[in-house]
């Protein structure tokens, strides 16, 4: 347990350092150990201290689950090796036969593996716009078992009503399951909204470095839980100890970089808007944004992630090309700032056809804000933007 007194709730920023497991009761450390084990000494047959093998049980693993249970206000946590795998864990809960509504700009890895990996199989999935509460219940079918949301989603920055959408599936006796990346319970808890699942790639904000690769998930009740576990340990997509260890420290500066984080993606937002190299800004922290007022009411800030269209008089790749500050690259969420192409990186999985539908244009570009100073930023995009007019206009 937390080291602090029974009923005693404490601050977000304060729960970061001091949830789940709190040091090490048995030396005093106040760094959880790293248990680099696999087994663990019986004293007899049936007799143990709690862990029998790694795979089922690790200390580490263990203050990690703790911990994001807390932060989320969930019943049970549980880490896997990627955000992925914790994805693929949950997908594992619905049988041949079942359906799954998935918001219409969702991680292109989620598409992947649902429409490669698990419709095979049988289980079927429908993209619909999640924002629009009535096109979600007329999309409803007794096939239909769960809604699978991100919000923002990735990488439009779609605000959905987490609250709405969880009741209406409450309505229909389905299940709400939200990717939680982009936000972190430091800005966005969706358990207490309504919602029955989280998820997160924890590779982004939680570990917050670009060292790490890890998946986390919480459920609300303690139903979820036991089969939650029972297909954790079951498929073996463990998070390792030393990762876990990580993952937990990431977690312990959350607050802090993402203050940050914020103060730099509200700057960038109001230059990439007034920029003429920049056609359309996607930011749910700018006023005159689709969700904009949903939101304020569901979390604590906008996030740290822009998408932004760049003008066809613009040569995309020689942007790509020309920024020195800031990293292109898959991901988001480390400390530095983080540039990508949807259309042929992050989202290449999702058919043309559907890409262009929700809006994912060959010119759009995500930008993961870092902690760096925001002039900074903002002067290396400046450059690459003169670049890319540069590289349109001599050709």
């Amino acid at each position: 347990m937390a080291n602090q007194q029974p009923g005693n709730h404490l601050h977000p920023e304060s729960l970061l350092i001091h949830g789940g497991i709190d040091g090490d009761a048995r030396t005093g450390a106040v760094s959880v150990p790293i248990y680099q084990t696999s087994t663990y000494r019986q004293a007899g047959l049936g007799e143990n201290n709690g862990y029998e093998y790694s795979r089922t049980g690790n200390p580490t693993r263990e203050a990690l689950e703790k911990l994001i249970a807390e932060l989320e206000e969930g019943t049970a946590g549980f880490a896997f090796a990627s955000g992925m795998a914790a994805i693929t864990a949950v997908l594992l809960l619905f049988r041949s036969g079942d359906k799954l509504l998935i918001s219409s700009n969702v991680y292109g890895g989620t598409f992947r593996v649902l429409d490669k990996v698990f419709k095979p199989f049988g289980l079927a999935y429908e993209i619909v716009d999640t924002s629009s509460l009535g096109t979600v219940e007329s999309r409803i079918d007794p096939t239909v078992k769960a809604l699978l949301i991100e919000s923002p989603a990735n990488p439009l920055l779609t605000v959905t009503d987490i609250a709405a959408v969880s009741a209406l599936a409450k309505k229909h006796h389905l299940l709400t399951i939200v990717d939680n990346t982009f936000m972190t319970p430091y800005l966005q808890r969706p358990l207490t909204l309504g919602a029955d699942i989280v998820v997160h790639s924890a590779t982004k904000y939680l570990g917050g470095h670009s060292d790490l690769v890890a998946g986390l998930a919480v459920v609300k009740d303690s139903v979820l839980a036991e089969r939650l576990a029972f297909l954790q340990n079951a498929t073996g997509g463990i998070l390792e100890p030393f990762d876990s260890w990580l993952l937990i420290r990431g977690i312990k500066t959350l607050s802090v970089r993402l203050d940050r984080h914020l103060e730099n993606a509200a700057f960038l937002a109001t230059f990439l808007r007034e920029h003429p190299a920049v056609k359309k800004v996607y930011y749910p922290g700018l006023p005159d944004f689709p969700g904009y007022d949903i939101q304020n009411g569901q979390a604590r800030g906008a996030g740290a992630i822009i998408s932004f269209v760049l003008d066809e008089q613009y040569d995309i790749r020689a942007f790509f090309k020309s920024v020195r500050l800031i990293t292109l690259g898959e991901s988001l969420g480390g400390v530095e700032s983080l540039v990508c192409h949807p259309a042929s990186m992050t989202h290449a999985s999702i058919p043309y056809e559907i890409r262009r539908k929700v809006g994912i244009v060959d010119q759009l570009i995500r930008l993961s804000v870092g902690i760096e100073n925001k002039q900074d930023i903002a002067d290396d995009l400046q450059a690459a933007f003169r670049q890319a007019l540069s590289a349109k206009t001599s050709t």
